[in-house]
């Protein structure tokens, strides 16, 4: 089992996190706008994300929304001054700013990203959710890629993830048409990897991360890393960074514990180290 540490609540404008027995859970949380992105959250939530992977007493990282939505995406409303005649949005170095490394660090954090997607996820709040490792849905859960319906491409890892997840056509389709998938469709997609009713959802998913902050630390990490890079590694490559990663893993005393506990017959109790 993990070791218990005191919930310890954080407050920004826009965010809501608090960590305990090894699970911190970092809560979007402008429900009035259905928690659309705004420069505020975006920065909260970087920073949110970069305490939780600095922080020794982080094991598993969840990412919810308050009230009935996930994230409806980026807050139309903060950018309706750049929309004047002859004025182009400088859409690209909003996404290298302000996105782009939130997507980065979930991706490359060791420790498991949890999405609890409790509404809508739409737009860059549907990136997000694809970008988390794991997602577990409400049965009121959608997910849409909104993109095409304001002349827009899908941004912050969509087209990364979502090929990835649903096959190449299936992607294309739900990007060119923007339509929505409601959680039942997520499930059967592959988008998803559980569906719960909405009031059992934190329940779920405090079970989920709870399980996994009680195995081995550094393999989870390992093997998180080692996948990623199975996206772009060629077999040669990804032999040798099993090899490579194995090792380290050998070295652990969680491996050490494990065995022993194995022979020994007895559950084992995994320290993260």
């Amino acid at each position: 089992m993990t070791t218990m540490t005191a919930a310890t609540p954080g407050t920004s404008k826009t965010i809501a996190s608090a960590t305990a027995e090894g699970i911190c859970t970092i809560t979007l949380n402008r429900p009035d706008v259905l928690n659309a992105f705004n420069d505020q959250l975006t920065t909260d939530l970087g920073e949110a994300l970069k305490a939780a992977e600095r922080d020794a007493a982080v094991r598993v990282v969840v990412i919810t929304g308050a009230g009935r939505a996930f994230s409806s995406g980026q807050d139309l409303g903060d950018l309706k001054q750049r929309y004047v005649a002859g004025s182009v949005p400088p859409l690209g170095d909003d996404l290298r700013r302000r996105y782009n490394p939130i997507i980065k660090r979930i991706r490359e954090m060791e420790k498991p990203v949890i999405a609890a997607v409790n509404g809508v996820a739409a737009g860059a709040g549907c990136s997000l959710a694809l970008a988390c490792d794991l997602r577990v849905a409400s049965d009121q859960a959608s997910f849409i890629e909104v993109f095409i319906n304001v002349g827009l491409i899908p941004d912050s890892g969509s087209t990364f993830m979502l090929p990835r997840l649903v096959g190449l056509g299936k992607a294309l389709e739900l990007c060119w048409t923007g339509q929505r998938v409601d959680a039942a469709e997520a499930l059967r997609l592959g988008l998803v990897n559980q569906v719960v009713p909405a009031a059992e959802l934190e329940g779920a998913v405090k079970k989920l991360a709870g399980r996994i902050a009680g195995l081995p630390a550094r393999a989870i990490a390992l093997t998180k890393r080692l996948l990623n890079q199975s996206l772009t590694n060629d077999l040669d490559a990804q032999l040798e960074a099993e090899a490579y990663d194995q090792e380290t893993a050998g070295k652990t005393a969680d491996h050490m514990e494990g065995v022993i506990a194995f022979l020994e017959k007895r559950k084992p109790t995994f320290q993260g180290k």
